[in-house]
């Protein structure tokens, strides 16, 4: 009992003080569980219609290239508009997009192309979410908790990806493939439910009246006046860029490399969340880590020198270890950065800056997806994925190497 009174009443979980925060993470927890299902089945469901490594970095680039060109908007929008009424709208575009896949995948009627549409439909869906979301932490919790509700945010999220995965390949084997999609469709509820029941004391905008253009230069202006903040962006444009695509190929290490079928896919998919999760639940005890910015260079090399190790393993348990350590070296980058942006930017430009934390995170992977899917066409996937690794942890070194001061941070 001690045990558990300390740790309740630790900085650990300072934020789920607050009830509004509390909502939201569970219903997140849910939602991200279904998020994975349909990942994993969605990846699965294209490699047995195409047979291609190219379609499946395809579809991943039509899930993120809307964020590429609309996200900007999406974070102008954040700063202007009430953060929960966008998020609610998200949730229910998201819901009736994976019913639509489910519908489509029971009846048999399912081609490529369709997940390609409705893939690009959940990234113009998620170009509005992410901003709002992002920015919405600190509505609920204030500066003071912020970093601990990004923390366990990411504990969520990296549970479920370990949950999440693991299901998929359970159901895809016994039950099907659309049952995840109807399970993830279902997953939005809980997070509908809980953002209804959330009261705040008021509602201000925060950015005055003026067109979409002049406040995305404004918020552009920001970020590269201010050494630190730009800095920050490009080091996960190159991350982004570079590392993270090697996901979309993870059916193909399964079924042609590892040769374990797509129970194996979701053991290695859970592998990586296991090490993301836990990678979460250390920063959010030691949310007083000193030198942050040393703290995101070396974890940046690590994910850069897991994706090597892992492109070049051919044993299922040894893929397992080394994406386990990557999802630990990847979370505790982006967990950092995260806070690092959202603490230095002033409360009336946080949605717009985190937009375009959000365009080169996660707008910049279709343009890897397309570059690693096709060199794996071309050059086979354990090489691409190796050279990705390279080029990544190079240009990682590079830019700390020109920028030093970052590491003082």
């Amino acid at each position: 009992m001690d045990i558990l009174k300390t740790l309740f009443s630790s900085q650990a979980l300072s934020a789920l003080r607050h009830r509004n925060f509390r909502l939201f993470w569970t219903g997140q927890f849910i939602s991200f569980t279904g998020t994975w299902m349909q990942y994993v089945a969605q990846g699965w469901l294209v490699l047995k219609l195409t047979d291609s490594p190219f379609y499946l970095g395809l579809v991943g680039a039509s899930g993120s290239l809307p964020i590429l060109f609309l996200t900007l908007i999406g974070g102008v929008m954040a700063d202007r508009f009430q953060k929960r009424a966008i998020i609610i709208l998200t949730q229910i575009f998201s819901m009736v997009i994976s019913l639509i896949l489910a519908i489509l995948i029971s009846s048999g009627t399912i081609a490529v192309w369709h997940i390609i549409l409705l893939a690009a439909l959940f990234g113009i869906v998620n170009a509005f979410d992410i901003p709002a979301r992002q920015s919405f932490q600190i509505e609920m919790v204030g500066r003071e908790d912020l970093l601990n509700a990004i923390a366990l945010n990411s504990a969520a999220f990296n549970a479920a990806r370990i949950i999440g995965p693991a299901a998929a390949g359970l159901f895809i084997g016994y039950l099907g493939l659309e049952v995840c999609f109807y399970i993830n469709a279902f997953s939005f509820i809980p997070v509908l439910i809980g953002l209804s029941k959330m009261t705040f004391s008021g509602y201000k905008k925060d950015v005055p009246s003026g067109g979409f253009k002049e406040k995305i230069i404004e918020g552009l202006r920001f970020i590269k006046g201010e050494p630190k903040v730009f800095t920050i962006i490009l080091l996960v444009a190159i991350i982004s860029l570079l590392g993270i695509p090697f996901l979309t190929l993870m059916p193909v290490f399964a079924r042609d490399i590892l040769k374990v079928g797509p129970t194996g896919l979701g053991l290695l998919m859970s592998s990586a969340g296991a090490g993301a999760f836990i990678g979460a639940i250390f920063l959010a005890f030691r949310i007083d880590i000193k030198k942050k910015g040393f703290l995101v260079a070396s974890s940046g090399i690590l994910f850069s020198l897991t994706l090597i190790i892992f492109s070049l393993s051919r044993t299922l348990w040894l893929s397992m270890f080394v994406l386990f350590i990557g999802g630990w070296g990847m979370i505790s980058l982006m967990a950092t950065v995260n806070s690092l942006l959202q603490l230095s930017v002033p409360d009336d430009l946080r949605g717009r800056v985190m937009s375009a934390f959000a365009l080169v995170f996660l707008g910049f992977t279709p343009i890897g997806n397309l570059i690693i899917g096709w060199m794996a066409e071309r050059l086979g996937t354990p090489l691409a994925v190796t050279l990705g690794g390279i080029l990544c942890l190079i240009t990682i070194i590079l830019l700390y190497w020109r920028r030093p001061e970052m590491l003082r941070l």
